[in-house]
């Protein structure tokens, strides 16, 4: 179940209830155990589509501000999955949607308790950010923000959802709407974590501006999830990282994360969180291992290089290999694989991803070299992907065979040295003859066939 909060003291929180209210249909209800200002009085519920008594949303207002409540999680009639505050957004950007997690990294001067952090919720954040792109009006940015502001003492996760950045959009009947479906929209699938629950694929983030583009796009380019962000203007009032390591363990246990992708150099605060047990990472190395079984990637890396230092992931690291047993080692064939990089570098990069678990690459990942890991499974991976490879040579050769431990190429081709003896010019006429078309010369039919030779490579495998 999720739980709507909602303040009386923000018009634009109060809009987006207006919104939520007329955009399905609510019971209402009223809880005569708390007052009206802490959540009870008349209240909200919507039932899943279907199911008679299955509330999956709440609706629940008061009136102080969403930074000032203390936990509004005893208020619902059952304790929600995690909290929605549906809130307004204030700066200088223009018309905006956003979202954003809850803690402070230092002094608590907007709410909650300083050093604290509310539970995130990535997946939540994911599915809101979908909503927004889905219905912004025009003229309407979507963003998320770092983590700033409180409350923070919650028991259940929580994410704040906004309209901004002023009183037009706060009064904007679109806006709000935008918002209000967005929040509506997690019933088709939102959980709170990203990825396998027993190991969420989330990071915990550190370094940017206020409105985090490297995390954004994680979020909307990977398969990963985003937990706290310590922006820039955060990690001043945190001071140095070292010397506040509960600050640090508290924002990566409320991320339920085991990475950490810290934006610039920043060496103190990455071996502040390497103390903390959880791997630093790069963006790239995000996108590398995107949503490859987390297991895998770990023995990946110990069995071959490091994605940092050019380990890619292929389509059959996605057929829930065994990272103990359920693949095998081999070289990629050097020679055949080079020549048919020449020809064709994308065909040649899609035939090796097709085949494999992980490859080794070179060229800042640009090019597969080195070792190949295949699956066990399949009955002869690598001949399947010599074959593959084979393939992309016939688009310079005109015959292409496996024979033995070698891939064999064949082409017959233009022999300027045969054309010379035959009397044939340099120029105009060499060109046809390579292009094959029959040229005079004094008085004499020259055809192709005439003037080449046929050249053969053979390729070890």
């Amino acid at each position: 179940m999720i739980g709507i909060v909602v303040s009386r003291a923000d018009r634009a929180s109060t809009h987006i209830a207006e919104r939520l209210l007329d955009l399905a249909d609510w019971t209402e209800r009223t809880d005569g155990s708390r007052a009206d200002a802490d959540g009870g009085g008349t209240y909200h519920v919507l039932g899943r589509a279907g199911a008679d008594g299955d509330e999956r949303l709440e609706l629940r207002s008061f009136d102080d501000l969403h930074i000032r409540l203390d936990d509004p999680t005893p208020a619902f009639s059952r304790r929600p999955d995690y909290l929605v505050f549906v809130s307004r957004h204030a700066g200088d950007t223009g018309p905006l949607l956003t979202c954003h997690f809850t803690g402070n990294f230092g002094a608590a001067e907007y709410g909650g308790e300083a050093g604290s952090f509310a539970p995130a919720c990535p997946g939540v954040q994911r599915a809101l950010v979908a909503g927004f792109d889905e219905h912004a009006p025009d003229g309407y940015g979507v963003a998320i923000e770092g983590t700033h502001h409180g409350p923070t003492d919650l028991a259940v996760p929580a994410v704040f959802a906004e309209v901004g950045s002023d009183e037009a959009q706060w009064d904007d009947p679109a806006g709000a709407g935008a918002v209000a479906r967005a929040v509506l929209g997690p019933e088709r699938g939102a959980t709170v974590a990203v990825g396998d629950p027993e190991r969420p694929r989330h990071v915990v983030g550190f370094g940017g501006g206020h409105y985090a583009p490297r995390f954004e796009r994680v979020l909307r380019e990977t398969a990963w999830g985003v937990g706290h962000v310590g922006i820039d203007w955060q990690l001043d009032e945190l001071g140095h990282p070292g010397e506040h390591p509960a600050v640090l363990d508290a924002a990566i246990r409320a991320s339920d994360a085991d990475y950490a992708l810290v934006e610039g150099e920043r060496p103190v605060l990455r071996e502040a969180l390497a103390d903390r047990g959880v791997r630093v990472v790069g963006e790239s190395w995000v996108r590398a291992v995107d949503d490859t079984p987390l297991a895998l990637v770990d023995a990946l890396e110990a069995a071959l290089v490091p994605v940092a230092d050019g380990l890619r992931f292929g389509e059959r690291a996605a057929d829930d290999v065994d990272p103990t047993d359920g693949y095998r080692v081999d070289d990629l064939p050097a020679e055949l694989l080079a020549e048919a990089q020449g020809i064709d570098a994308d065909a040649t990069r899609a035939a090796v991803e097709t085949h494999a678990v992980a490859f080794e690459t070179e060229q800042a990942g640009t090019r597969a070299a080195g070792r190949v890991v295949l699956p066990v499974a399949d009955a002869d991976p690598y001949d399947a992907l010599v074959d593959a490879l084979a393939g992309v040579l016939r688009g310079k050769y005109d015959e292409v065979a496996r024979e033995g431990d070698a891939v064999v190429a064949r082409v017959e081709s233009f022999d300027p040295e045969r054309a010379a003896t035959l009397g044939v010019p340099e120029g105009p006429k060499f060109g046809a003859l390579s292009s094959g078309e029959a040229v005079e010369v004094n008085g004499r039919t020259i055809r192709p066939e005439t003037v080449s030779r046929r050249r053969e490579r053979a390729f070890p495998v």
